[in-house]
This record gives structure tokens, sequence and C-alpha cells, in this order.
């Protein structure tokens, strides 16, 4: 059977492997303080463009997000989330589990615009009760999209711009910033997401690492006391050096973004198979995640050489399926998988 659900379905690129299994008897201090972490640190700096940037080290998506909102945010404050955001469907509550209301506006393509954000507060501030409601503290995207589409560089700026001038920091949401930066229709680096963001993670889980992610914090009001919060959170590894391993090798030689580059590749070649046959795609990603709209016929007909991945259900009895690459996928599977289309 032929696998495209995620894109963490193989353990890890080799070469984070092999530095893992070298250091596997050495010693060294625990939570994160020993020599790899302080080198990923420093190589994440200098790819970010972010020398006085704080860099700390998390085991999965979920854990950053609820740990990085809950220590920005103050007691009275909330959350803006795009609709489809990943902390308002996919993590179970997680931010209202630590008492962070979010406050969902509806996307574009996947996307927060910045007229959508200006109008959110202009009706908040209007609203004649609102001594009484939660305010909005911050705003949360991923790059790229839950629905594998990219912010231009000029989204970004307007999203800033709207944020200054309601005070607002932004937090952006990284698990495949990776296949997001390498796209062909990205004109972002990871220099302007360090100068944006006020603080972001680069998703280690779904390029390449066996697990973790690097929070990236770029405004000073947020750096103190981190640490603390993390512990609370239960985000301190005592065998942090796993995660320094794994951060210095990816940031090592390209290696982060030529992975990623090998994803999107893939799913750019399944993408272009999938219109010739033609099957109806679903929105304008040009990143690892394919939506394409199945009739009951076709489903069946993928069916025979794989579980195909439901998005959700169609009226007429079609689907919307998610077919997704990674740094890990083969040409071959791809190849086998447009034969049965």
């Amino acid at each position: 059977m032929l696998h495209f659900e995620c894109d963490y379905l193989e353990g890890c690129h080799p070469r984070l492997l092999e530095k893992i299994v070298a250091a596997n008897l050495r010693q060294t201090p625990g939570y994160g303080v020993d020599e790899y972490c302080r080198k990923a640190k420093r190589l994440i700096r200098q790819a970010c463009q972010a020398p006085d940037a704080d860099v700390h080290f998390m085991v999965g998506g979920t854990q950053a997000n609820l740990t990085m909102i809950k220590a920005m945010l103050r007691v009275h404050q909330g959350v803006i989330s795009p609709s489809t955001g990943h902390i308002t469907c996919h993590e179970g509550g997680a931010i209202e589990a630590t008492g962070h209301k979010v406050f969902t506006i509806a996307q574009e393509d996947g996307k927060l615009t910045a007229a959508a954000l200006r109008q959110f507060m202009v009706d908040h501030y209007n609203d004649c009760a609102i001594e009484f409601l939660m305010r909005p503290g911050l705003v949360y995207i991923s790059l790229p999209t839950e629905l594998g589409t990219n912010y231009s560089l000029a989204e970004l700026r307007a999203l800033r711009a709207v944020c200054d001038e309601y005070h607002l920091p932004i937090y952006i949401d990284g698990a495949r910033l990776g296949y997001g930066l390498v796209a062909q229709d990205s004109d972002v680096t990871l220099a302007d997401v360090a100068r944006i963001a006020d603080a972001f993670y680069i998703g280690g889980t779904k390029v390449g690492a066996l697990f973790g992610e690097a929070v990236v914090i770029t405004n000073p009001q947020f750096k103190p006391h981190m640490r603390t919060v993390m512990k609370q959170t239960g985000a301190v590894l005592a065998k942090g050096r796993l995660l320094g391993i794994q951060f210095a090798r990816l940031f090592t030689d390209d290696l982060y973004f030529r992975i990623s580059r090998h994803a999107v590749q893939m799913a750019m070649k399944l993408k272009k198979a999938l219109q010739e046959h033609g099957y109806a795609l679903v929105g304008s990603s040009q990143t690892n995640q394919i939506f394409v709209r199945v009739t009951a016929r076709q489903f069946q007909k993928l069916s025979a050489v794989m579980n195909p991945p439901v998005w959700s259900s169609e009226p007429d009895g079609g689907y919307v399926i998610r077919l997704v690459t990674s740094w890990a996928t083969k040409e071959e599977n791809v190849d086998a998988l447009i034969r049965a289309l």
C-alpha cells in the first residue's frame, strides 16, 4: 500500500540518526544546556539573521503552541486565529485549557488577511460591553497554512502593520515552515519571518527530525522567564541534547531546506499528474499538501493502492482528500500513485 497521509510517517533523516548514535554514550548536562543545543542555537540564529534571538527546543507542535501562547498572553487576553488554524481545529482545546480564548476570523484560502484582522479589532473596540470581554492579545498564523497555502511577504507586512496599530504581537506556527519557504510561490525567507514575528517555531517533527521544534523569540518582551513557563507545561526535555543534535544537523549544509525542496518537488509532480488525469484540485497549495476533490468512483479506484486520507465528505457522496509528501517521499511511490490514477 502507498502512504501519503502525513509528513511524519518515517522516523528521521539518516544524517540526524547518525549524529544521535555517535553521541549516544557521551555524557552531557541535561535540560538543553549541553554543547549540542548551544551549537544548534547558534546555527539557527545565523540562519534567521537574528543574533539576539532566544532559541528554545520543544518536543512537539502542540506543546510549542500552548507554551508560547500561554507565555505571551496575560490572564485577560485571548489569541486571534484564522478559522482553519491548527490551534482552532486540531489541538483538542489545548489553548482554551490554559484559560485563554481563541478568537476565530474567517480565512481566505487558509490565510488571515490584514483587512479581516482590522475589521475584527474595530468591531471589538466598538462593543459597548468591552470592559467585560476577553481582550485580543496575540495574533496566531501558520506558515504555510493548514491548507498548504503561503503568505506573501506583502501579506505578512500588512498583518504586521495592523498588529503594530493595535499593539498585538504575532506568533507564527512553523510546523511545516521549511516546505513553505522553499515553495515556488514563496518570496519569504527565514530572516523575513524572524523580522516580522515576535516569536515563531521552526518545525522539525514534520521536516526531517525524529521529533522536535525550535522556538525562536525575537521580541525582548517575551524572553524573560521562558524556561520557567516551559517547565510548567512539561516542555523541558531532560535529555535535551536529543533536540540539539537534530537541529544542529538540520542547519548544517543547508540540509533543512534541501530536504524540504525534495518534498515540494514530489508534491508538484503529483499535483501536475492529478490535473492531467482530470482530478479537481481544491485550493492553491504550492507546498507539500495537495487537496483533491474525488468522486465516489475515483475514491474507490485510489483505494486499491492506498487508504485515501479523507479531509471532508461531499454532499454528492464524494470526498476531499489530502495527499501529503515529505522529506522522505520516494519518487518511485509518487510514480506508482500516478500510474493508479
